[in-house]
């Protein structure tokens, strides 16, 4: 036979849970860490309640003080949280009400389901501004890279073969290119959780006359032109997760863009690349082999991508099938949501630092750089100048492509003699295309890698980061 939890649930019920139960349902292991945003929600209620006559003055005052003590003892790592209170709402107004009188009357026109609807809003709104300014640190960490190396040219890839010439600076680029889109789904993400639920109740508002504007207000729920966002369904309010799966979304489609750098990082590291140095601090040995470095902030940066895939799955399917409005199933939601900011963020700020500890090798990459082949495509672009159609040039190069495979040369190292054997269009200029930073400078197309737009990128980002 379970015992019996000494905590009763209400007026309807006999006693509290069984023991066993009570272990299962509990959510305060996790859902503490909003105690922060359960205080500060709970201040504005407060605030409100004594404007619409619920509170007298002093009982604010004394709500205020026993709050903002409470939240004191929690940082200090005094307080002492009652699993058998389940939830961080809970713990924090029974300890209130134990000090405070008045602390009973806190939770007028109020349910947890529209509080923890609050706190996750309140929560998730910091760690999106947090996240934004890590994600800015991140790009600033590639463009720095960039800039010291600026006349590092390495081999562009497609399919993973050597395909043409870009600066280092350009393919770093990329990924801010791709980290800014990332701040633009977060920040269109932020809109939407800058939403106040407070005042839904349990799932139908209340007959008070509750000011949901002013709490709004005292909690920063507003926009950019200072209008007051607030709910419009008490229904939805207290059982819309989309927030959460949309910054979910966001934080996924983030954290393939650090996979794929640091998949470029770890081949970039290895011998057969040889193109970059990583800070030991920001590598690991082997347990075996004693010259082993390994990339292991770049691997384990790969490898949590698949935990936030996971959480956004998990979230995605915990909502597929709940009626409206509140099911205890949403408590679920959490340990996601909690794991997926976490993992986000962690990743960010070490691929950060680590690219801040990172040296290119110049030499390495000059010689990967110079392999002609790269600018076979150069080579049809001269044709084309020479006013012949694209795709006979593409034919025509690749015949010299082959000629030079045949003869175990190198693309430059043809004579201008062999060249017109295969088409007379090639003039004594021809081998002047093989020229690296000649190419490099022609490349001037807004987004191509050219050398003054590369640096005019380099610029504009330095700029915008700034």
């Amino acid at each position: 036979m379970n015992k019996k939890s000494p905590v009763s649930r209400s007026g309807r019920f006999a006693g509290g849970p069984a023991a066993d139960v009570a272990q299962f349902t509990e959510s305060i292991s996790f859902d503490w860490r909003l105690w922060q945003h359960d205080i500060q929600g709970s201040l504005a209620h407060a605030t409100m309640l004594q404007k619409i006559g619920v509170l007298k003055p002093n009982e604010l005052s004394a709500i205020t003080r026993g709050l903002k003590q409470i939240g004191k003892e929690i940082a200090a790592g005094k307080f002492s949280w009652k699993p058998e209170l389940e939830d961080v709402h809970m713990n924090i107004e029974a300890e209130l009400t134990k000090r405070v009188p008045a602390g009973a009357k806190l939770h007028t026109a109020r349910s947890r389901n529209d509080q923890v609807a609050l706190d996750v809003r309140l929560w998730l709104r910091d760690e999106i501004t947090a996240l934004l300014k890590e994600i800015a640190d991140l790009q600033r960490a590639l463009v720095t890279l960039g800039e010291k190396n600026a006349e590092v040219i390495i081999p562009g890839y497609t399919h993973m073969q050597r395909a043409q010439p870009v600066y280092l600076a350009h393919h770093l680029l990329a990924y801010v290119e791709m980290l800014e889109r990332d701040c633009e789904r977060l920040w269109d993400c932020h809109s939407r959780v800058n939403v106040c639920p407070l005042g839904s109740g349990a799932i139908a508002g209340s007959t008070l006359p509750l000011d949901r504007k002013l709490v709004a207000k005292l909690l920063g729920f507003v926009n950019a032109s200072g209008e007051v966002q607030l709910t419009q369904n008490s229904m939805d309010a207290v059982s819309d997760r989309d927030f959460a799966v949309e910054f979910c979304a966001a934080a996924a489609l983030l954290a393939v863009h650090i996979s794929r750098l640091a998949e470029d990082v770890i081949l970039w590291a290895g011998a057969e690349f040889n193109f970059i140095r990583i800070a030991d601090a920001y590598t690991t040995g082997s347990s075996l082999m004693p010259q082993k470095k390994n990339p292991d902030i770049a691997e384990l940066a790969r490898g949590k991508t698949g935990r936030v895939f996971g959480n956004l799955m998990s979230l995605l399917t915990l909502l597929k099938g709940l009626p409206m409005t509140y099911n205890r199933d949403l408590q679920e939601d959490k340990e996601r949501l909690f794991d997926t900011a976490d993992t986000v963020r962690a990743t960010t700020r070490l691929m950060a630092a680590m690219l801040s500890h990172t040296l290119v090798n110049k030499l390495a990459c000059a010689t990967a750089a110079a392999d002609p082949a790269l600018l076979a495509t150069d080579l049809a672009d001269y044709l084309v100048r020479k006013g012949m159609p694209f795709r006979q040039a593409h034919h025509v190069v690749g015949a010299v492509v082959a000629l030079a495979e045949r003869s175990f040369k190198p693309l430059n190292g043809l004579t201008l003699a062999e060249l017109q054997e295969i088409d007379k269009t090639f003039g004594r200029d021809a081998l002047g295309v093989f020229n690296l930073k000649t190419a490099m400078a022609k490349r001037n197309l807004t987004g191509a890698p050219g050398t003054k737009e590369v640096a005019r990128q380099l610029a504009r980002w330095r700029e915008q980061l700034s």
